[in-house]
């Protein structure tokens, strides 16, 4: 299998927009924050709630259920409910594509 997973073309999102995708069976939310992509796993850790569709400022994301905040770049929860990180994923552009490193 290989490491890393091709999600879209570099130019399919643009600043602020993001994709949900599954990549073996893991539920992944892509995010682009200025020119810079960003991969997390979609699931709140306080509850298991989807985070993608969430309020985002800057680098974080809010669970619209409870109002966990996560950080795009390293997975961090900022605010509680939760306080375990979601897991984050490393992306690279490649050929004029989005990879994300497989979960």
């Amino acid at each position: 299998m290989q490491a890393w997973f091709d999600a879209c073309a570099e130019q399919a999102l643009v600043e602020g927009e993001f994709l949900s995708l599954v990549i073996d069976d893991v539920m992944v939310a892509l995010y682009r924050v200025g020119d810079a992509y960003y991969a997390i796993e979609d699931m709140c850790t306080h509850d298991g709630g989807e985070l993608a569709g969430g309020p985002r400022e800057g680098f974080e994301v809010e669970c619209i259920r409870h109002g966990a905040r996560f950080d795009l770049r390293t997975g961090a929860c900022t605010v509680g409910p939760a306080y375990v990180p979601t897991r984050s994923l490393r992306t690279q552009i490649r050929g004029g594509r989005v990879w994300i490193e497989r979960p």
